[in-house]
């Protein structure tokens, strides 16, 4: 008995398509040895970001230790700023995850609906191949060699019998590896369901903690509204938060491991001071593999919003020199890194609120005051255009902005030489 040309079509079909099935088995064990190596590349050693944080944990307790820290009316605001930080740093995270979740949910889904038409396509050409071999009667290797015919026929239709026996076997085993899968992924996507869910649940409870801290914060200012206006005019605490500011970032200077240089430094140098406008533009993510000596002129600001002071120039309230700018900016905004560098200070201090450092190497730092929220936390790499912080009036401001430096081994210098307005 020959083997009919309907049969032997079904059976080349099933192992066309069984080479795909295995095509795409072996492409998904390619991505995942690339995924383990890239996840195996060494990272930056955590006993050495461990001592960095805790060298800065130190210098932040000498700080508040030391004889010029006595109180001041914007202390009170310390806890519930830091709280309100703490509470926005939260929800950022959880919106993060949030995000990721549901990427793993529609990759499950994708995942799902591809291996269903799969089943689907196995499952007609095995029905196909049964039913076949219904019409054609059970045929056997025996039933094959008694037919009498031609040697060369036989031996000829053995092959093809071996062949789609072998071809049906693993079609129903990669069909039941494939069944198996499907429950796998079922299983997976139910849990990605129920953590995007608690992360919902956890998203509300950080939401009414931050009302809570905002109602308190409130309070305080209050209460304590003009007493903190009248010492913000004072020259004296100006000048101490100034100093204590600067003695801050000599000491971060002495503290971050100095990073290797990759071009020639450039030291700033003072240009004609540009004109004070709106700020639109944003930092720039195609900047991240520039030598941050490199960037002067090239830069932008890192928030959108009103440039209200020059560096430089006389503060109204005291009469002594701004060492950077403030940038008006409404409540909640994005506050970016001007470029790549690495967080060594994430905390509030005297007289600039939730302020967030970065060391950008060469001796090259920026410093972001008076945020509501700060999003990065000490030993963070960040690149150009990354989210930092949210503006805030923190540390005692009447206005909502960020106030911005940037300085060279310590020293402030104009930013707006560096960072054009556009």
């Amino acid at each position: 008995m020959y083997l009919s040309s309907s049969t032997l079509s079904n059976g080349y079909r099933i192992m066309a398509l069984q080479r795909r099935v295995r095509g795409g088995v072996l492409a998904l064990a390619l991505l995942s040895l690339q995924a383990t190596a890239f996840a195996a590349k060494p990272e930056t050693s955590k006993e050495a970001l461990q001592e960095l944080k805790s060298r800065i944990e130190s210098l932040k307790k000498e700080l508040d230790t030391t004889k010029e820290a006595h109180s001041e009316a914007a202390d009170a605001l310390k806890k519930s700023e830091k709280a309100i930080s703490e509470a926005n740093r939260k929800l950022h995270e959880i919106a993060q995850q949030q995000a990721t979740s549901r990427q793993s949910l529609q990759s499950l889904q994708q995942e799902l609906a591809g291996l269903n038409e799969t089943i689907r396509d196995q499952q007609q050409l095995l029905g196909k191949q049964f039913y076949q071999q219904y019409l054609n009667g059970q045929q056997g290797y025996m039933q094959i060699v008694l037919t009498g015919h031609d040697p060369n026929t036989v031996t000829r239709d053995l092959q093809y019998f071996s062949y789609l026996a072998r071809a049906r076997a693993e079609m129903i085993e990669s069909l039941r590896k494939n069944l198996d899968h499907v429950a796998t992924l079922n299983q997976k996507t139910t849990a990605t369901l129920a953590e995007i869910n608690a992360l919902k649940e956890e998203q509300e409870k950080q939401r009414q903690q931050l009302e809570s801290e905002k109602k308190e914060r409130k309070g305080v200012m209050q209460e304590l509204a003009g007493k903190i206006k009248m010492q913000r005019g004072e020259i004296s605490k100006l000048r101490r938060d100034e100093k204590r500011l600067t003695n801050l970032v000599e000491r971060l200077a002495r503290i971050v491991p100095a990073k290797p240089k990759r071009k020639k430094q450039a030291q700033p140098a003072p240009s004609p001071a540009a004109p004070i406008g709106k700020n639109e533009s944003l930092p720039s993510p195609s900047l991240a593999d520039t030598a941050f000596a490199a960037l002067k002129g090239k830069l932008n600001l890192p928030v959108r919003g009103d440039i209200v002071n020059r560096f430089g120039t006389t503060r109204e309230d005291s009469g002594i020199s701004w060492k950077g700018l403030f940038i008006r900016a409404n409540e909640g905004s994005e506050v970016k890194s001007i470029a790549s560098g690495t967080v060594v200070f994430a905390d509030w201090l005297r007289g600039f609120g939730n302020l967030l450092i970065i060391d950008h190497g060469d001796g090259f730092m920026s410093l972001y005051g008076n945020n509501q929220a700060l999003l990065k936390n000490v030993g963070d790499e960040v690149g150009p255009g990354d989210n930092i912080a949210s503006v805030g009036n923190s540390g005692g401001n009447a206005d909502a902005g960020l106030y911005f430096e940037m300085r060279h081994r310590s020293k402030p210098f104009d930013p707006l030489g560096w960072c054009v307005i556009r």
